[in-house]
């Protein structure tokens, strides 16, 4: 393997705090003419298909034995199909950056079903402090949405709760992952993910009737081409490239990265208004999970946010 200068390190990290931060963005854009199902089957049946194309050209191998391709499957539609639906469905409702919050605590998710499955990893008190900091900082931040909620808006309790289960899709996608690691390159991977959901998608979004509410615009156009170039494409491979060449301790500050750079664009470009306490939740939110991505395993070598998969965004 090639050494990696600096310059491509730098880029690199650039495209993946700003394009997966930005995806919250064209979610928004996008959804407000598309429907959540048919809206994620298209951007990963592309992004799908134009990764697999790559790696055919490039000679990768592509087909494995069936219960691979049954695990890369399931995988794929945890995280691409209930995660990634399940943000669609909420930005339509609630702004980006409050979405990118609550997702960005995936990681504390992530670190407690690992602790409490068969021979899983204790956490440091470095992770708890993180952790408890985490859940209160998500309590903070809901609250104004919930108090709306509450007062009689149901539509905002439903968004957040696609918002709430598409995280625990990611999480246990994630973790499902993690423990039937499979010999298939990266991308292969990434991309029988982002096939497999990409047309599971499409055929809920078909059978629940989306297709007269699908309308492609020009901004939807828009957003669709800048999800499949920005975020499955670019942004995932400079992830990959990332992960080759840095430890992944560092790759992953990309987790509380993003929901700043989500925020901040929520504010300029969609002219979202942020609650004063949701910034503080934000603040508490990034502190914890700065805490936990740091924090050493005392159990495993590993650390637990060796996770290589799409993002949800």
């Amino acid at each position: 393997m090639q050494a990696a200068s600096a310059a491509s390190i730098i880029i690199s990290f650039a495209c993946v705090y700003f394009f997966w931060g930005s995806t919250y963005t064209a979610i928004s854009i996008g959804g407000e003419d598309l429907p959540p199902f048919l809206m994620g089957g298209v951007r990963f049946l592309l992004s799908g298909g134009i990764l697999l194309a790559w790696c055919w050209w490039r000679g990768l191998k592509l087909f494995w034995p069936p219960k691979m391709m049954l695990v890369m499957g399931i995988v794929g539609v945890l995280l691409l199909g209930g995660g990634n639906v399940g943000l669609i469905y909420a930005e339509q409702t609630v702004p980006s950056g409050l979405s990118s919050l609550v997702l960005a605590v995936i990681p504390l998710y992530v670190a407690l079903l690992e602790m409490f499955l068969p021979g899983g990893e204790p956490l440091p008190k470095r992770g708890w402090v993180g952790t408890s900091i985490g859940m209160v900082s998500l309590a903070v931040l809901l609250w104004p949405s919930l108090h709306t909620g509450f007062s009689g808006n149901a539509k905002i309790l439903l968004a957040l709760a696609a918002l709430l289960g598409g995280a625990f899709c990611w999480t246990v996608g994630s973790v499902y992952s993690r423990h039937r690691r499979l010999p298939v390159n990266s991308f292969v991977a990434a991309s029988w993910q982002m096939v497999i959901a990409g047309g599971v998608n499409l055929l809920i979004g078909t059978l629940i009737g989306e297709w007269p509410s699908f309308h492609m615009t020009h901004r939807a156009e828009g957003a669709i081409a800048y999800l499949v170039t920005g975020g499955s494409l670019i942004g995932y491979s400079a992830y990959i490239y990332l992960l080759e060449h840095v430890p992944v301790a560092k790759v992953s500050s990309y987790a509380y990265v993003n929901p700043v750079v989500a925020v901040m664009l929520g504010i300029f470009i969609l002219h979202e208004h942020p609650e004063p306490v949701e910034f503080a939740g934000m603040v508490g939110i990034i502190a914890a999970v700065y805490l936990l991505t740091t924090a050493k395993v005392t159990a495993k070598a590993r650390p637990i946010e060796d996770l290589e998969q799409v993002p949800i965004d």
